[in-house]
């Protein structure tokens, strides 16, 4: 009887032995080829993340160098514009045309000490002239008890009027006409507005001669404004 137990067990072993070798033989390469594939397909994905983040990286870099030789030509521009403005203002002194050369380009030179800020206003506001340097939209003589309204774009850097922000009550604005006499303005205000707010334009002291700047808070879209007066 003992000896038909062991037999039986020593069947019963060698029968799960064989079907466990069966089974390792039938899913050791099915497991091994999911793995092996899992891998591969992490590898791709991998290297496709890899060639995107690169990609980007280019990408951003080259904007970026791209928006910084735009904007360096525009300052280049700028000063292209000041010495032609000197030659206008040196042929006009004796010229019938004056007016009409002033109206037709330049207003006139802006400069303000304080954050080292110096260019032409163009005497006319457009799209082409503000990337190039700040427009007159509003006002007429530099003379008369007006507002003059200057617009210019804010680059968040050097450039026009990016750093009007930082000016104060007393701070000095210097604006020169197209013969070359040199106004001063002492800032009294700065403040914002909403972007469709155009209060600036019409709200100021008729009694004095005014200068309203005006540019873009990049950060909430509201419009920037610095009021200043002409000094007597």
């Amino acid at each position: 009887m003992n000896q038909i137990l062991l037999t039986s067990l020593d069947k019963n072993e060698n029968k799960k032995e064989y079907e466990k070798e069966i089974f390792d033989n039938y899913n050791m390469p099915i497991y091994n080829n999911y793995t092996n594939n899992k891998i591969e397909k992490n590898k791709k994905f991998f290297k496709l993340q890899f060639i995107f983040s690169i990609l980007i990286i280019f990408t951003t870099i080259s904007f970026s160098i791209y928006y910084i030789y735009s904007l360096k030509n525009r300052e280049k521009i700028s000063e292209n514009i000041i010495g032609n403005y000197n030659i206008y203002r040196l042929y006009a002194e004796n010229s019938k045309n004056q007016e009409e050369i002033i109206n037709n380009n330049l207003f006139g030179i802006i400069e303000i000490p304080k954050i080292n800020l110096y260019y032409p206003i163009f005497s006319t506001l457009s799209e082409d002239n503000l990337k190039v340097s700040p427009c007159k939209f509003y006002g007429s003589n530099l003379d008369e008890n007006t507002n003059i309204c200057i617009a210019g774009h804010n680059y968040n850097n050097d450039l026009f009027f990016s750093k009007i922000d930082q000016l104060q009550p007393e701070d000095e604005i210097y604006i020169y006409d197209y013969t070359g006499i040199k106004y001063t303005y002492l800032v009294t205000e700065n403040y914002e507005v909403k972007e469709d707010d155009l209060s600036p334009i019409y709200i100021y002291n008729k009694n004095k001669k005014n200068l309203t700047l005006i540019t873009c808070n990049n950060l909430n879209k509201n419009r920037i404004i610095i009021k200043a007066e002409q000094r007597a």
